[in-house]
């Protein structure tokens, strides 16, 4: 890492040239080519998608997106009045003719008694395209609105509402990025007191998030990603950017203010906090790739696109960053540390150690009363996680739209006039095998009729062609309904089979309210596989940071508790309704069906940050040291403002998209940014270090053969020289000790010393050889290649197959005798480190270099 850091250091204007050009590489083919997001969401193998790909095959004029024109009469009129009746079916006649609309159904057709209100004052027509709402020009739709409500007067209301309308006629999410920007410069700017140190985060993470963002838009041609997907990766992206370049900013600072030059500040804090925030990164890119096991299309593109985001912060960080860093120097720092460093007295310039002296009493604080502060913070925790309890799952609709959009209107005049199941009518796909089949799809009808809960059954007609019928169903409750679930369940389990015994029937139940039924029960069922792949690819990520069981296991932990909490912050706001409408949300209802899984995946990957900047830190004590306690709270006083400074950058950015309009990243943006406080003010900063107080020693347990085995990460970085004291030389005894046992022995805080260039110092002791580890590199080299025969290549299969047999008798001694060498390699490992380190205690000069 110190390698790449001073190299951009160094070429920084080619650095910054290279991520010009990579900016517009991206943006010439984006503007070109523009974006391709497409909504179509199918569930291949479910009863709803089943019904929708029938209608596709066999009527499609029937299978596009069907909206309504609801029209009311605000007096004591009726919509049969013939003024009334002229001036609607002229509007009708001139939909029907424009581009995209393949139908309309009349109000006043031959099933006017169904499409007029009891009082006669509200009435619909059905208009439906010619393709499914994601796939219609929005140019068309806004041209179906603007004719039907240009028929409106003081005497009649004219409102549309479906999903192509929604699609156009929604607010979309425009402009937050800005107001996080502004809030985030805002917070930045009180931490540094400069208004380049303010800059610097904020040019990297809008860079990173372009680059994020136009490669998303290119994607969206190879893959099918929502209309969601770039909100999604801009509200994540901005978020961890800022952070990421805020940790790297803040270690460089520091450096400047010890008196190094700005070079090595770059390069130290690269090797430092860099390495964290790349070991972060990945935790965050592993966390939204275990969407891919949910094997959900559209789920999956959006964890693709959310990482593409993250990895493009990353790589930010650590290319771009450093550059900056050159380019801006110790201008980072304010005037007056500028000052006090040109008198060579660095203690002069660094920052005033209040916030320090009050971290670390914190920290004393919560040390001195761990119990009760472990205690408190789980009560506040499981508070807040009550409502989760009641969480229920479904998909929004025109109903949740905030009050005075056209959907929300024409929602609730169907529902006023028809009843509210209404606005979200079953449809039910019956296909006759002959016409002997016709007297068993009339006891269906009369069977859906008499049915508890539904409100009307019309059937369609039979086409001749296809033998196909459709049969709408109106609930009697509204599409989001716990009566309306029931009611599918039971046409499906009970109702619908009963007529299909004994004849050629077959009846599939769909619609837009049984999908999202569908889609909600399913990513109910594969949410514990799904917690399951992120917390164990969590643990082991963490484990072998640590190098310890329980810090991976009380991480896990913390990401439950604070994923609960924010769940129950999001059920209280939207499913019940607390404050939703005043954020111009809508009322209340369903919390959306993929919310958990995406929320999760982002709220282990940002939590899993919190955890590695902070447990990094106690770790780096702890390797000097040995001591718990001590660790623990030099890690909660020296990252706890920081990750405070983070967390409330994270907060801002996620609850600025809460202001957009939009319910569904509304959503996101208040369980993210609830998350993040629960996180960052409640469990790293009381919660974690009390519970580490409380196991003691057992934090930095790890089994001898795990440890062994485990490959060797350092999110660290090297020990700085000014700190690692001159190796005294072992005693014989320990030469022996190493010739029996094949291990080096250890003492702590003391690194080896290596003869050669200065930079080769900086390494930290070679790690022994493990037999394990050496069997399983012997076992899958063996096996490489075998997967030509499952891929169908049986003469490359052949050529490795023979490769195995030969090698198979020399693997067979190998095998044998694979103990014996890897001891053998151990006490070489051993004897050398023995010699450098009497050679450093026997010549002063490498002592003086090491100092």
């Amino acid at each position: 890492m110190s390698a790449l850091a001073r190299w951009c250091f160094r070429h920084r204007l080619l650095v910054v040239g290279i991520w010009a050009a990579l900016l517009v590489a991206l943006a010439v083919p984006y503007a070109t080519l523009g974006t391709s997001y497409s909504d179509a969401f199918s569930l291949p193998g479910l009863e709803s998608s089943k019904a929708q790909a029938r209608l596709q095959t066999s009527e499609p004029r029937q299978a596009g997106d069907s909206d309504q024109i609801v029209v009311h009469v605000r007096h004591d009129g009726s919509v049969r009045d013939p003024a009334v009746r002229r001036k609607v079916t002229s509007m009708l006649d001139r939909v029907a003719a424009l581009p995209s609309v393949a139908s309309v159904t009349s109000v006043y057709g031959p099933d006017a008694a169904a499409r007029i209100s009891k009082d006669g004052r509200t009435g619909y027509a059905t208009v439906t395209f010619d393709a499914q709402a994601e796939r219609i020009p929005a140019a068309d739709v806004t041209r179906v609105i603007d004719t039907a409500r240009a028929v409106r007067d003081g005497d009649l209301r004219v409102e549309l509402g479906g999903q192509a309308i929604s699609l156009v006629a929604e607010g979309g999410g425009q402009g937050t990025e800005a107001i996080g920007l502004l809030a985030a410069g805002i917070i930045l700017f009180v931490a540094f007191g400069s208004l380049l140190g303010m800059l610097l985060p904020l040019l990297v993470a809008v860079a990173a998030l372009g680059a994020g963002l136009l490669a998303v838009g290119l994607t969206s041609h190879v893959m099918t990603l929502g209309s969601d997907a770039p909100t999604v990766a801009a509200l994540i992206g901005l978020g961890v950017g800022i952070d990421y370049a805020l940790f790297i900013v803040t270690r460089c600072r520091t450096g400047l203010q010890r008196g190094l030059t700005p070079e090595q500040a770059a390069v130290h804090a690269l090797d430092t906090s860099g390495r964290a925030v790349v070991f972060a990164g990945l935790t965050v890119v592993t966390a939204l790739l275990g969407l891919l096991v949910l094997r959900i299309g559209p789920l999956s593109a959006m964890g693709i696109s959310a990482a593409t985001a993250v990895l493009a912060t990353v790589l930010a960080s650590v290319t771009l960053l450093p550059a900056l860093l050159g380019l801006f120097g110790s201008r980072l720092l304010t005037r007056r540390q500028r000052r006090a460093l040109s008198t060579h007295d660095p203690r002069a310039g660094a920052q005033p150690q209040g916030t320090a002296r009050s971290g670390g009493r914190w920290a004393e604080q919560v040390e001195r009363r761990k119990t009760l502060f472990a205690l408190t913070a789980l009560l506040m925790v499981t508070v807040l996680s009550l409502p989760a309890l009641s969480l229920r799952l479904g998909t929004s609709d025109a109903g949740n739209d905030p009050k005075g959009t056209t959907t929300r209107a024409a929602y609730d005049l169907l529902a006023q006039g028809f009843g509210p199941g209404s606005n979200g009518p079953l449809v039910l796909v019956a296909q006759l095998d002959a016409p002997s089949d016709r007297p068993a799809l009339n006891r269906l009808v009369e069977a859906v009729r008499r049915t508890p809960g539904v409100a009307s059954a019309t059937a369609g007609r039979v086409t001749a062609a296809t033998g196909l019928s459709v049969i709408d169903v109106a609930p009697t409750g509204a599409p989001q309904d716990e009566s309306t679930s029931t009611l599918i369940a039971h046409l499906r389990k009970e109702v619908v089979p009963s007529a299909e015994r004994g004849s050629g029937l077959t009846v599939y139940v769909g619609g837009t309210t049984a999908a999202s039924d569908d889609l909600a029960d399913l990513l109910t069922g594969k949410l514990p596989l799904f917690l399951g792949v992120i917390v164990v690819l969590g643990c082991l990520l963490l484990m072998l940071a640590f190098r310890s069981v329980l810090v991976p296991l009380t991480a896990a932990l913390m990401n439950l508790l604070a994923s609960a909490a924010s769940f129950g912050v999001v059920v209280a706001v939207f499913q019940w309704g607390w404050g939703s409408e005043l954020l111009g949300l809508g009322k209340a209802g369903p919390v959306e069906a993929e919310l958990p899984v995406i929320m999760l995946a982002i709220l282990f990957g940002l939590s899993m940050d919190y955890q590695v900047f902070l447990v990094s830190r106690m770790h780096e004590e702890w390797e000097r040291t040995r001591d718990n306690h001590r660790a623990i709270r030099t890690g909660q006083a020296e990252t706890g403002r920081l990750i405070n400074a983070a967390a409330l950058i994270m907060i801002c950015v996620f609850t600025a998209f809460v202001f957009g309009g939009e319910r569904v990243i509304a959503e996101y943006g208040v369980g993210l940014a609830a998350a993040v406080a629960i996180d960052a003010f409640v469990l790293r900063t009381v919660l974690v270090p009390s519970l580490m107080h409380l196991l003691g020693r057992a934090n930095w347990w790890l089994p001898a053969w795990l440890e062994r085995t485990l490959p060797r990460v350092s999110i660290e970085g090297a020990p700085s020289r000014e700190s690692v004291p001159a190796a005294p030389a072992p005693a014989p005894a320990s030469a022996a000790r190493v010739e029996r046992t094949g291990s080096v022995p250890h003492h702590p805080g003391v690194a080896p010393v290596r003869h050669g260039s200065p930079q080769r110092q900086d390494r930290g002791p070679r790690v022994p050889k493990s037999v394990l580890a050496a069997y399983l590199w012997w076992f899958f080299f063996g096996l490489f290649g075998m997967h030509h025969f499952y891929l169908g290549r049986p003469g490359r299969g052949l050529l490795h197959l023979c490769t195995l047999g030969i090698c198979g008798l020399g693997w067979l001694a190998d095998a044998l005798t694979l103990p014996h060498q890897v001891r053998s390699a151990n006490v070489r490992i051993a004897l050398a480190d023995i010699a450098l380190h009497a050679d450093a205690t026997a010549d002063p000069a490498s002592n003086d270099s090491l100092r």
